[in-house]
């Protein structure tokens, strides 16, 4: 590993930081995405893998990002109306079975509870076996999704039209027996919110299932700073049981795309399933229109292939924990004291501007060790002070996005650093969007579309003559998907990429995660 170099105290302070000694040095993404990717997640010390497989364990500073992520959705949800609430785990079978299209759809992935009691088991001492006597009256499906248990919940919640609209928000866990997993981007159990409203009418459904993809759009772009393509989903990629599946798609590093949010129109299925009705005001007796979205933790996933490099975690501002970090160099504990005093007053400086920092002046690690783990977990800005600093009135600043240093005076760090949250911030985001939209790629016939597919990646913007059929046989081909019908696509006249038919307009193809 080559030699680092430290410029502070007047004088080249220098130590190695030896990556692989550590423990922390990375596959290259060049070399091996997925590789990378799995050893980002663990050697940040944002997850790992537990004792329950396909599942895992969120760790204290993978939490604290999610923490964020979950405050700022929050409050967007509660602008607009939303209120929290909690709903069971737990679904009857017969509930579930309800919405014959939703139970469907998911059927393949539930977990089943049958018995409710273990007991010892006789012919093996010390061991535990199910009580046969324990069995349910009706088996519980270990929730997907909440739609049928919140559905019969408002029924009755819901007589007249004075009783909606309903909006309604839960962050809970779910659970999706995947077979093949990887952390947060797929896992057995994880963390979402999902959001449930009912309406009087079809307009306000379709208003709703709009005005919340554009929030998960506008939180994506503003605080995660990835830039999205707000669509629609086919019909083969809809959630089952909607009318309607609007979607935000973001493309990552290696050119796959990964589905971040979605929000669906739910006409009157489940009302209809489910015999929600009320009394309008006319007098008649109408079913109620609905929607459910949401968004999980597999944004962290997003958040990590969007802007991580080969050096570890790049977070904007936005979402870090820890925006700044103070690192002491010193020889004694005299020189510690000094420091101390400089360091505590930019700490309370800092804070009292809305910055979040950490003074890291524990003593159990050098601070090469504590330069390479704040760079490996993507601390936006570290500030390293030494005794000629404090001789010349300066900090060495670092950028964690730009790998770039630069000395700067103490009274103008608390200035230069809020500037550098928006500047990193909308840095991360132009860089992301350059790269997104070099990736999208418009062909013309199927073997432009497989060229670039294979060669290049990212978006393929084709024509597709808008069935079922051609969509699948363009899967099975290539493995890409139709990732969305852009809101905002040009309707124009063309020939399917596959079939030579006529097409409305072009769509976004992509390999998927």
């Amino acid at each position: 590993m080559p030699e680092r170099l430290v410029s502070t105290n007047g004088k080249r302070y220098k130590f190695y930081a030896k990556l692989q000694e550590m423990g922390k040095n990375l596959t290259k993404r060049s070399e091996d995405y997925s590789k990378w990717y799995n050893e980002l997640v663990v050697k940040a010390d944002l997850a790992e893998n537990s004792a329950v497989r396909g599942c895992m364990v969120i760790k204290p500073y993978g939490y604290a990002i999610w923490e964020k992520m979950q405050a700022e959705l929050d409050r967007m949800f509660k602008e607009t109306g939303h209120q929290n609430a909690y709903f069971p785990l737990f679904v009857p079978k017969s509930l579930f079975e309800a919405e014959e299209k939703n139970a469907e759809g998911f059927a393949k992935e539930c977990a089943v509870v049958t018995h409710y009691r273990l007991k010892n088991d006789p012919d093996k001492p010390g061991k535990l076996m199910v009580d046969p006597e324990a069995k349910l009256e009706e088996e519980l499906v270990v929730r997907p999704t909440s739609e049928a248990i919140i559905w019969n919940t408002y029924k009755n919640w819901i007589q007249s039209y004075r009783d909606l609209p309903i909006k309604i928000n839960q962050w809970a866990n779910v659970v999706r027996w995947e077979m093949r997993t990887r952390l947060f981007l797929r896992t057995a159990e994880f963390l979402w919110q999902e959001g449930h409203t009912a309406h009087a009418t079809k307009q306000e459904a379709l208003e709703e299932t709009e005005l919340m993809n554009n929030i998960y759009a506008e939180f994506a772009e503003n605080f995660m700073a990835i830039p999205v393509v707000k669509g629609a989903k086919t019909e083969n990629e809809r959630f089952a049981g909607a009318l309607e599946t609007y979607c935000i798609e973001a493309l990552m590093q290696d050119g796959k795309a990964l589905q971040a949010g979605t929000s669906h129109f739910l006409g009157q299925n489940f009302a209809k399933a489910f015999d929600v009705k009320f009394a309008t005001k006319e007098g008649g007796l109408e079913n109620v229109w609905a929607t459910s979205w949401g968004v999980s933790t597999r944004l962290m996933g997003a958040l990590i292939m969007t802007h991580s490099d080969d050096n570890g975690l790049v977070l904007p501002p936005n979402l870090a924990p820890i925006q700044v970090v103070i690192v002491p160099i010193y020889r004694s504990e005299e020189q510690l004291e000094q420091i101390s005093e400089v360091a505590n007053k930019l700490v309370n400086e800092l804070r009292a501007v809305g910055v979040t920092v950490k003074f890291d002046n524990n003593d159990n690690q050098k601070p090469g060790w504590k330069f390479a783990q704040y760079e490996l977990q993507g601390v936006p800005v570290r500030l390293a002070i030494g005794p000629k600093d404090l001789e010349k009135g300066t900090v060495e600043l670092a950028r964690r996005d730009t790998l770039t240093k630069e000395f700067v005076n103490n009274d103008e760090v608390v200035e230069k650093i809020q500037a550098l949250m928006t500047e990193i911030q909308d840095s991360l985001f132009n860089k992301a969007k350059a790269y997104r939209d070099s990736h999208i790629t418009e062909v013309e016939n199927f073997d432009e579309f497989k060229k670039v597919l294979k060669d290049k990646g990212g978006f393929i913007s084709a024509h597709w003559d808008g069935t079922s059929e051609t969509e699948n046989k363009i899967k099975d081909f290539t493995k890409a998907t139709i990732r969305c019908i852009p809101f905002n696509r040009k309707e124009e006249a063309g020939a399917c990429v596959l079939t030579g038919k006529p097409s409305e307009g072009r769509v976004l193809f992509a390999k998927a995660y």
